[in-house]
């Protein structure tokens, strides 16, 4: 069978394979943020795990806030992969923050207060209108 194929809402079955796959084994800093963000817990934000965005997948996304959050171990220390990344993930819209492994581990509640204030950071909305103020 063709894997490519559309299943529903326009979700194409090998990234779902993909995504289904990163979160099954996920490390366990991605496990423990992942507790603290689900369920719209911190400041009511709805965050998604391993989103598909373009041909890269989020380890964190939440849409609303057009915000990607990335946890990197040691092995992502100025890394050429993550730089291309990055830079795909903003041109499809998103700010990328990344956070170390130990900074989940060892301070949760830091790294979430960063977190909730790169939300509320959302981008400007769209500029007035030509004739002035909304109505």
């Amino acid at each position: 069978m063709f894997t490519g194929m559309r299943i529903f809402r326009g979700a194409y079955r090998t990234r779902t394979n993909r995504s289904r796959s990163l979160r099954r084994d996920s490390t366990d800093a991605e496990r423990i943020l992942w507790s603290a963000l689900r369920a719209r817990q911190l400041d009511g934000l709805k965050f998604v795990r391993q989103e598909p965005i373009g041909r890269y997948f989020a380890d964190f996304a939440c849409r609303d806030a057009k915000l990607v959050v990335e946890l990197d171990g040691g092995q992502h220390a100025d890394s050429a992969y993550d730089k291309r990344r990055d830079a795909a993930m903003i041109d499809a819209g998103y700010r990328v923050l990344r956070l170390w492994n130990n900074d989940v581990m060892n301070n949760l509640e830091g790294a979430l207060v960063i977190i909730a204030r790169e939300a509320r950071r959302a981008p400007h909305p769209d500029p007035l209108p030509a004739g002035g103020e909304r109505e």
